[in-house]
């Protein structure tokens, strides 16, 4: 069983950072796409970044573009979501997923196409 581990959550004010770390191997299941989502209670989950597995084809939300970076460290087997100008609406359960095809710009935001899923870990942005 593939396992995906988030860390790095937390509680922060508005205008504050957050890095998540991620703890992907890079043998599991040949995964391909790499994703960050996010759900804040009586909310859709919402894919906010995704990478390839080379750290190629990032994409990112509307809401959360020129604010958090997605990248991919295989040496480390980690996938990291540096988080920066936090807002209130960015609160929720963040989760590390990832799928066993390529995804395209118009897929990745799907979260039936990510076959693995992380047990998340609690962002709190406060005003």
């Amino acid at each position: 069983q593939v396992q995906l581990v988030e860390s790095g959550g937390g509680s922060v004010q508005a205008g504050g950072s957050l890095r998540l770390s991620c703890s992907a191997p890079r043998y599991t299941v040949a995964t391909v796409s790499l994703a960050w989502f996010r759900q804040a209670p009586g909310k859709e989950r919402e894919g906010v970044a995704h990478i390839y597995i080379d750290g190629s084809h990032s994409w990112y939300s509307d809401s959360v573009k020129g604010r958090f970076i997605i990248t991919r460290d295989n040496t480390k087997n980690t996938l990291d979501l540096q988080m920066n100008s936090l807002k209130v609406e960015d609160s929720g359960m963040y989760y590390c997923v990832g799928g066993t095809r390529k995804l395209w710009d118009y897929q990745w935001q799907t979260p039936k196409e990510y076959k693995h899923w992380g047990q998340g870990t609690q962002v709190t942005v406060s005003s």
